[in-house]
C-alpha cells in the first residue's frame, strides 16, 4: 500500500514539473514576439531620454523627445 501511495505522489510530482515546463516555454514563445516590428531607439540631444525613432522629432541631424526640447536646442 505504501508503495502505491509513493508511486502515486511522484506520478503528481512530474506531473507538475512537466506543466510547469510548458508553461516557462509557452510564455517564452510570447515574449520573444516578432523581431521585424521592434523600432529603433534614438536618444534627445536635450535631455539624454531614448525613445521610438518614429516619435522623435527631427531637426538639422539631431533628434528630441518633443517641440519644446527642439526648440531650446542642444544644452
Amino acid at each position: 500500500m505504501s508503495k502505491l501511495i509513493l508511486l502515486l505522489v511522484l506520478g503528481l510530482l512530474a506531473y507538475l514539473v512537466f506543466k510547469g515546463f510548458r508553461r516557462t516555454a509557452s510564455r517564452r514563445e510570447h515574449s520573444e514576439g516578432d523581431p521585424r516590428t521592434s523600432e529603433r531607439m534614438v536618444v534627445c540631444a536635450h535631455c539624454g531620454v531614448h525613445l521610438p525613432e518614429s516619435e522623435a522629432l527631427e531637426d538639422g541631424g539631431r533628434r528630441f523627445c518633443s517641440e519644446e526640447h527642439r526648440r531650446l536646442g542642444v544644452s
